[in-house]
């Protein structure tokens, strides 16, 4: 049992470090990558415009890198926040899960915001998702991400990796705005 809440302890400090702003030559780059992650995403899935378009704002976190040993594990990755088709900043996810994990992996995620509300809320550093179980292995893939409120979702391009479990977890995305 203390094992358990020692994961818990290290899965939810792996989320509370705070980031800085990337330099002007890192948020372009940043720019490009998330572009061609979301182009990337659009081939292998026509139907992402229409919900794009719906969307009042999304964030496309272009390389996400996840690792976990046992009982914890922890994903991290920096993307791009867009409103109506235009970048507004830059995002920050750091992910902390317990559970029964493995390995490691690196992905897309896509992270469409419905509502304004839910826009404001990230900007505002309040946004959090979570649940997930997924399975990776090599370029080829399988992931299945869920959260518990029903004017966001996810979606999830895998890139590469050995990475198996099933754990409770829980993302955060902290804003920057581009200047």
């Amino acid at each position: 049992m203390t094992k358990f809440f020692a994961a818990i302890l290290i899965a939810l400090a792996a989320c509370a470090t705070s980031s800085s702003p990337p330099s002007p030559a890192h948020q372009q780059k940043l720019e490009n990558e998330a572009a061609a992650a979301l182009s990337s995403m659009r081939a292998q899935n026509p139907g992402i415009d229409s919900l794009l378009s719906a969307s009042a704002g999304y964030a496309v976190f272009p390389n996400i890198g996840a690792a976990g040993a046992v009982y914890v594990g922890g994903a991290y990755g920096k993307g791009v926040l867009y409103q109506r088709g235009t970048p507004v900043g830059f995002v920050t996810l750091k992910q902390g899960s317990v559970g029964l994990t493995l390995g490691g992996k690196t992905y897309a995620e896509l992270v469409l915001l419905r509502t304004q509300y839910d826009v404001d809320k990230l900007k505002a550093g309040k946004f959090e998702l979570g649940g997930d179980v997924s399975a990776v292995v090599l370029t080829a893939g399988a992931g299945a991400t869920g959260t518990l409120d029903p004017n966001t979702s996810v979606i999830v391009q895998p890139h590469g990796g050995l990475m198996g479990g099933i754990t409770v977890s829980g993302q955060t995305i902290e804003f920057i705005p581009a200047g």
